[in-house]
């Protein structure tokens, strides 16, 4: 142990009391940002692979029809360029077997789902309630769906065999009053269908649960009469986190919209984005604190340690010995409160994550959902280690300003 931190280690214990105040603020401020940091990634995290389940990374929707512009070259010639800003968009995908075949060659796109959707008048012997059919390819939609993960009763195997049956959802079959075996009626655009439910689907999207009906799209098409365009070919992505430049690529080469998950749940993204700053800042009062009351001993420390640093300046010790001897207090101090601080928020964490909750609305969960992440631990450790820092440069710096002559005078600042 070098000198200057054996004798920091000495004048940290003449104050026990303050320091082990300040010691307690910075555990608690480590621990509940790691906790609160925990539980908001969870819930994004989870609200995130809800929304990829149920309507995918990416979805190619409407035709782009540019606008030509005629520029004069000079010379009596001319040429025509296409104005962004006189963009028209066609309802829909007219060619989807073309479409689907190009975003093949795309690198990143992992499957690709035509859907046809469209509203219509679902009926039971009890009620009628307005819904939206969704007819798909199976097979190609569980490529890009979490649909075999969302059938709470029935079978996906009777659907496949089934062509006249409906996936609809847990909140429509409540309302309703239906469940696997019986039967109802949808009508849509004067075309009347009596459809058998042979399995009921929970995303935890109260919007997509008291609307959604999953159809065949063979079944969907003569019902909405549509008997080639699709309304939108939903896609998976191997790394959705790439997904608002793969939409820009594919927008400018294949001249249909393509809309990524970041766009479509901007708004709820941005809550949850808030809500993490938020906690972040509430939480961090704690280490203010605790740099508070660093800020505090290391003073009280420099008025009654002055003969102390008299004896040692007049033993050759340099202003700046005198300056790492009070910051590695601080560091002593930071050191043991931060690894306290990630165990205890490491305990809180796996405490939390037990404790149940059942929520239903943007998804659907039992329990308080939380995400390991080494990120919340260096957040929680940096912004201890700034706030106290910050608070020991003054008292250090004044102590090294002592002079040994001033202090047997009795004249120190």
């Amino acid at each position: 142990m070098s000198p200057n931190l054996r004798i920091a280690f000495r004048f940290l214990t003449a104050k026990k009391r303050a320091m082990l105040m300040s010691l307690s603020c910075t555990v608690l401020g480590v621990g509940l940002f790691i906790v609160t940091q925990a539980t908001t990634s969870g819930f994004q995290e989870l609200f995130i692979k809800t929304i990829l389940g149920t309507d995918g990374a990416m979805r190619i929707e409407d035709k782009i029809q540019g606008t030509l512009r005629s520029i004069e070259a000079g010379g009596g010639s001319d040429f025509q360029m296409l104005q962004k800003e006189g963009r028209k968009y066609i309802e829909g995908v007219e060619e989807p077997r073309q479409l689907i075949k190009a975003l093949a060659d795309f690198p990143n796109v992992a499957g690709i789902s035509p859907v046809l959707r469209g509203n219509v008048i679902v009926r039971s012997s009890f009620k009628n309630e307005t819904g939206q059919i969704y007819g798909i390819e199976l097979e190609n939609h569980l490529n890009v769906s979490n649909l075999a993960g969302q059938i709470t009763v029935g079978s996906l195997d009777e659907f496949r065999e089934s062509p006249s049956g409906a996936l609809i959802g847990r909140k429509m079959a409540d309302r309703l009053q239906l469940t696997v075996g019986d039967s109802f009626i949808i009508e849509a655009q004067g075309q009347v269908r009596r459809l058998r439910v042979v399995g009921i689907h929970e995303t935890g999207v109260s919007d997509i649960d008291k609307t959604r009906v999953y159809l065949h799209l063979s079944e969907a098409r003569s019902l909405l009469k549509q008997p080639t365009r699709v309304t939108f070919l939903q896609l998976r992505l191997f790394d959705a986190d790439r997904a608002v430049p793969d939409a820009k690529q594919i927008e400018d080469v294949l001249w249909h919209s393509a809309t990524p998950w970041q766009i479509r749940e901007k708004s709820w993204l941005g809550v949850f984005h808030a809500l993490e700053v938020s906690t972040a800042i509430t939480v961090s009062i704690f280490t203010l604190i605790a740099s508070l009351a660093m800020f505090n001993t290391l003073a009280m420390i420099v008025l009654e340690k002055t003969k102390d640093i008299a004896i040692l300046r007049s033993m050759g010790y340099e202003r700046e010995d005198i300056t790492r001897i009070f910051l590695w207090q601080a560091v002593i101090v930071l050191l043991i409160g931060t690894l306290i601080g990630s165990l205890v928020g490491a305990g809180m964490t796996y405490a939390v994550s037990l404790i149940p909750l059942g929520v239903t609305g943007i998804f659907k969960t039992e329990t308080i959902i939380v995400t390991w992440n080494g990120w919340h631990y260096v957040q929680a450790v940096g912004t201890a280690f700034i706030m106290i820092m910050l608070a020991s440069i003054i008292p250090a710096r004044r102590a090294a300003r002592l002079e040994p002559g001033d202090i047997v005078r009795g004249t120190a600042q």
